[in-house]
């Protein structure tokens, strides 16, 4: 009886070794797996951070705490092994069966933290996929990037050799090789991929425009100069309108009240001190164009044009108020026509829409008959002031136009 019973107490005791073996290589084929995932994502999260430090913080926030759940499984894992060397004979079956427990809980453990591991990993994927695509584009658009930036080096180079001044385009030279320099120290690493990109982008973007300004250059030095020319064409063009604006200012004083023209006092004066700047500025444009400072002639050619458009503006002001006036003098109702028709096409226009006029634009328009019927009444005394009453036909129309686009306006959105 006592040999049967050993026997069957040694069988229990091999099914429990068996058991806890079993245990123990489950437990490290899990440890195996979490291992390699925690290494794995270690990985990609500095790679992330690598390609966009900004974006990848949450990410490597998130795998610390996943690392640190691994960390303690392991030394939780390797705790049990420590404590139950199977390889020890001489072992009841109860010893083999804690050892078996512990195991089983250690495996459990594992998998566990590498079922989070993965499902981190999981997450982390499409952004990654992303990036990596995105990484892709760097390469291109360096390449870009630093081909501008020598195109743009030749640019101002042979813009230098023909006598060009060229310190503009060179500026943005220096701007896109400065953005090139950054990209070169900080890579990465300082900029993000984004920022990489960017920069990148940038420094194409700026190196084409200084290679447009640069090859511009022999073109703006022929147009600055046919620009000149005709400039002081028009400059005497200009100064010939003296002789005439003199003699109707003359009319003006003479002829009619001084309500029709102080607002153009001064105009002669004005005018020839406009065409003696623009003469200072096309002087100044001049030298500029004997150093070969095209920018610096380009400005002083746009100050002399600003003058000459103001003093021919002036001086078109005062010849046409005396052509105006001597036409309302002569037929004071003949204004009145155009803006009376002006008058009744916006009142058929508002008795067109269904219910005839709205109130509102009904008041208007006849607020409008009431002053057209009133204004060749102003026309009084020895001297009418015929520029007031311009004024007031000119306003009048105006409004009538107001009208009529609140009218269109209304019924294109009901």
């Amino acid at each position: 009886m006592r040999g049967s019973g050993d026997q069957r107490r040694r069988g229990r005791g091999a099914q429990a070794a068996s058991a806890a073996i079993e245990a123990r290589e489950a437990a490290a084929a899990a440890f195996y797996d979490m291992d390699q995932a925690q290494k794995y994502l270690d990985g990609r999260v500095t790679v992330f951070e690598d390609l966009d430090a900004s974006a990848a913080a949450p990410a490597r926030r998130e795998f610390t705490g996943l690392a640190e759940s691994a960390d303690a499984a392991s030394v939780a894992y390797i705790s049990v092994l420590d404590a139950h060397d199977l390889d020890d004979q001489e072992r009841t079956p109860a010893e083999y069966d804690a050892a078996r427990r512990a195991f089983v809980a250690a495996t459990e453990r594992l998998q566990q933290v590498a079922r989070d591991l993965n499902g981190f990993a999981e997450r982390l994927a499409p952004g990654m996929a992303r990036l990596e695509a995105a990484l892709d584009e760097l390469p291109p658009r360096l390449t870009a990037a630093r081909d501008a930036v020598a195109a743009a080096d030749a640019a101002v180079a042979a813009a230098r050799e023909a006598g060009m001044d060229a310190s503009d385009p060179e500026a943005e030279l220096a701007r896109a090789k400065a953005a090139l320099a950054q990209l070169s120290a900080q890579g990465l690493g300082g900029l993000g991929l984004d920022g990489a990109l960017r920069k990148a982008d940038e420094a194409r973007a700026v190196a084409e425009a200084a290679r447009e300004a640069a090859a511009e250059l022999p073109q703006m030095a022929g147009k600055v100069r046919n620009s000149l020319a005709s400039a002081r064409t028009r400059v005497d063009v200009v100064a010939g309108r003296m002789e005439p604006v003199r003699r109707a200012m003359k009319t003006l004083l003479r002829g009619y009240s001084q309500a029709c023209w102080q607002d153009l006092r001064g105009a002669p004066e004005a005018i020839e001190a406009g065409v003696t700047r623009a003469r200072e500025r096309l002087n100044e444009a001049s030298a500029h164009v004997s150093r070969a400072e095209w920018k610096q002639a380009q400005q002083a050619l746009t100050a002399a044009r600003t003058e000459l458009n103001a003093a021919d503006r002036r001086a078109g002001q005062v010849t046409g108020r005396v052509t105006e006036l001597e036409a309302v003098a002569a037929d004071p109702t003949g204004p009145v026509e155009s803006v009376r028709f002006a008058v009744r096409d916006a009142q058929r226009l508002a008795m067109a829409q269904p219910g005839g006029a709205a109130p509102q634009h009904a008041r208007a328009l006849d607020a409008l008959v009431e002053r057209l019927e009133k204004a060749p009444g102003t026309l009084t005394g020895a001297h009418p002031d015929y520029w007031a009453y311009l004024r007031e036909l000119d306003a009048i129309k105006t409004a009538a136009g107001d009208v009529v686009t609140r009218i269109r306006a209304e019924r294109a959105n009901p």
